[in-house]
């Protein structure tokens, strides 16, 4: 017979868990039999000594495991994208439309902020009456109907990581692989899936700030993933600036629609096409990586991406013709102010952490579980990496509910952003695995 307190004191002193040990620990996580600040201590051994990879598969297993797996009988393969977690990265916004554009569905179980990167549902959310949370009938409605579905993970998916992932994001326990891998297959697994891509993030803006990590937690996640009989991939992509050129839920659903919309391109688009035309060719949807990269950039230079999302915000309780005016319905913060560079060069390295931290203080993100979100604040018209810069350029516009909030954010995003003589230029895409 299980005890948390034994199980908990020999993940302290570094002692494997048994499988047994750990579908106990899951099971009481889902039902209420742990409490509280018995799951923090179990997140915190974890991160701090680990779990051997059958440890981990039997996590994985068992918090997919603690409530409903969901099945699907849809005309075309059922696929879907997870982020590892980034700064400006809102590539699950435009993907998921795009994707079903191409004949796929997309039942895409997603989280909120964690830690210093944002959250999609948070984003979502930044749409007036659009609502994430669906019962599992609704949620096949509105698959079938849009071709996607952004949503949190219901009471009956995956339940123990539902409660493991609030008790990580106030734990300083976000950043251990055994956990990010559990925690997301958990919900992947759980969606009833036929392929999944992976975008794991590396440099300043990531969790994982070196190339060796990011390796490990991919090949963590493929290997996982594939022994549970999800056909799985990885992509290795570059964090070292943020993903698009605003950080915060509503400006970065305004990047996205212009994405969507032919209105912009750059580094999202580049890295949407990229995950879509991986995940189009092993869901028999595209010759190869390649064909399935042009598929997706016809998708959204059609128009065709963007029909399918709006019909997902419609059918989510969003505004009817949110695609066509979206600035007309998304918040906007009463104080938006220029932050100047303060010297002339080549913007030289960027410290993604920091600006996403510097977001958080001005309420668009969450330092302990029960903040409520300010949709509409954050930054936008971040510069890049290697951009020239004239001194007083601004090097990104703070959007914030009140002045003191904006001061503070002004002196975070200088002490964030090098101005130098050079820049590396970092390729998108660092490695695949598959």
């Amino acid at each position: 017979m299980s005890d948390a307190r034994a199980i908990l004191a020999a993940l302290r002193r570094g002692d494997p868990p048994t499988e047994a040990d750990l579908t106990w620990f899951v099971q009481g996580l889902a039902d209420g039999g742990v409490t509280d600040a018995q799951a923090g201590a179990f997140a915190m051994a974890v991160c701090l000594h680990g779990l051997p990879e059958a440890g981990r598969v039997a996590l994985t297993r068992a918090m997919r495991d603690s409530g409903d797996i969901l099945r699907w009988d849809l005309p075309g393969p059922v696929l879907d994208k997870h982020s590892t977690g980034g700064v400006g990265d809102c590539v699950s916004l435009v993907l998921a439309p795009a994707l079903a554009a191409c004949g796929a569905f997309v039942p895409m179980i997603s989280g909120r902020g964690l830690g210093h990167t944002g959250g999609t549902l948070d984003k979502m959310e930044s749409i007036p009456g659009l609502a994430t949370t669906l019962d599992e009938a609704r949620f096949s409605e509105v698959v079938r109907h849009a071709g996607c579905a952004i949503v949190s993970a219901s009471a009956e998916i995956a339940p123990a990581d539902k409660r493991l992932y609030a008790v990580r994001d106030v734990t300083a326990t976000v950043d251990s692989l055994d956990l990010i891998t559990a925690s997301i297959l958990s919900k992947k697994l759980a969606a009833g899936l036929e392929g999944l891509v992976l975008d794991v993030k590396l440099g300043s803006g990531a969790f994982m700030k070196r190339h060796a990590d990011a390796q490990a937690l991919a090949q963590a996640l493929v290997s996982t993933a594939n022994a549970a009989g999800c056909p799985t991939q990885a992509l290795i992509t570059d964090m070292s600036q943020p993903l698009a050129p605003a950080l915060g839920n509503a400006l970065e659903v305004d990047v996205s629609m212009r994405v969507l919309t032919g209105a912009a391109e750059g580094r999202l688009h580049a890295i949407t096409c990229g995950l879509g035309g991986a995940l189009l060719a092993s869901g028999g949807l595209a010759r190869d990586a390649m064909a399935g990269e042009a598929a997706i950039a016809e998708a959204i230079r059609s128009g065709k991406a963007a029909e399918h999302f709006g019909r997902m915000v419609q059918a989510m309780g969003g505004p009817v013709h949110f695609v066509e005016d979206w600035q007309r319905f998304l918040p906007e913060a009463p104080v938006i102010r220029e932050i100047p560079a303060p010297e002339a060069g080549v913007v030289a390295s960027m410290d993604g952490e920091a600006l996403g931290l510097a977001v958080v203080h001005l309420g668009g993100g969450r330092l302990v579980e029960s903040d409520l979100v300010d949709p509409a604040v954050g930054l936008s018209d971040v510069v890049s990496l290697g951009e020239q810069v004239a001194q007083g350029q601004p090097l990104a516009r703070v959007h914030a509910a009140r002045e003191s909030q904006a001061d503070a954010a002004v002196q975070a995003v200088r002490a964030a952003i090098r101005i130098g003589d050079a820049a590396p230029e970092p390729p998108l895409i660092h490695e695949r695995i598959s």
